[in-house]
């Protein structure tokens, strides 16, 4: 790591082999990251991590010299390049979390539950648009079809609670009646990754965890994105295609909020994972029974009601900072 010669502080914890630091009449005790379930939950309750890119360390460094009581500090290594620390303490810190720096490329997570362990094998269940991917299919789909706002005015009618999300699938899909299915294979070859999923894949296979697509989207794109990333399963509705067509309808079991929740279940019970490392992250309020239904619920840049749903949200980083919401 590279740091500002300012930065006095985050240069003692990331490179420093010294046990303590005093600052302004406050010390802050070092600690690793697997130290603190073991020995400092009981003397230690309130916890929160921060998670940065390395050109906000300058705020970084300023929030953490704000801080007036005696705290205990932990380096959380990853292999990614975002910055992340563990602070814990005997009182609350409700107040420096409530001042942490806006508009930054950092997160500041409250931890409030026993994490789930990164090096123990788990499970991550992610829904696929705008969290796996950066898009929308269905709304790409219609606007390579010539009905995006066709779709969209029926999209626009679900948000105001007008219909289920099943019937909302099904009156969006009637809208691609007759188009060519070989939009499918365009979309399919041209699908955005979300920015950090590889790395934050590559880390999480390394420890064995499973990984698993959960979408109210459509098979060939969970598909793709299975087989590009290596993933272990893809759950998403099955389009019609006939004679090249696509007929404007789904068959088989609609993936709705409620089957997503169900994958949770259903996939620990398959490869043996325990109570504890069920993890899944979405960024929409159909996300939010499979939130619940995790261990540890995360949003990602996701509406406010899965927010307040969820154990923890990253909002300002991409996906590689979901590592850093599991204990090493």
């Amino acid at each position: 790591m590279q740091q500002q010669g300012e930065n006095v502080l985050l240069n003692w914890l990331f490179s420093e082999a010294c046990e303590t630091y005093q600052h302004q009449g406050r010390v802050l005790y070092r600690y690793e990251e697997p130290e603190y379930p073991i020995s400092l939950q009981s003397d230690l309750p309130y916890r929160c991590r921060v998670i940065f890119s390395s050109h906000c360390s300058a705020d970084i460094e300023a929030w953490l010299c704000s801080i007036s009581i005696n705290m205990h500090i932990a380096q959380l290594k990853r292999q990614n390049d975002l910055l992340g620390f563990e602070l814990s303490a005997q009182v609350a810190i409700d107040e420096w979390i409530a001042a942490f720096p806006q508009n930054i490329a950092a997160e500041i997570v409250l931890i409030q539950q026993p994490l789930a362990r990164l090096n123990h094998p788990g499970l991550l269940v992610m829904d696929m648009d705008s969290t796996a991917i950066q898009i929308e299919c269905i709304d790409e789909l219609a606007a390579m079809a010539g009905v995006g706002d066709e779709v969209a005015a029926v999209t626009a009618s679900a948000m105001r609670g007008e219909l289920d999300f099943e019937q909302s699938l099904r009156q969006r899909v009637a809208k691609l009646a007759g188009a060519d299915a070989a939009i499918i294979k365009q979309l399919c070859d041209g699908l955005p990754l979300m920015p950090g999923i590889e790395s934050m894949v590559a880390e999480l296979k390394a420890h064995q965890w499973k990984l698993v697509v959960a979408s109210g989207g459509f098979i060939p794109f969970v598909e793709h994105l299975k087989h590009l990333l290596g993933l272990d399963a893809a759950y998403a509705n099955e389009l019609v295609v006939i004679n090249g067509k696509l007929t404007g309808e789904v068959t088989g079991e609609v993936v709705d909020a409620q089957y997503k929740a169900n994958v949770i279940e259903r996939s620990a019970l398959q490869w043996g994972i325990a109570s504890g490392q069920r993890v899944a992250i979405g960024d929409g309020a159909n996300d939010i029974p499979m939130i619940q239904a995790a261990d540890l619920g995360l949003a990602f840049h996701a509406k406010p009601k899965l927010v307040a749903a969820a154990d923890a949200a990253i909002d300002r980083l991409d996906l590689r900072a979901l590592v850093f919401c599991l204990q090493a």
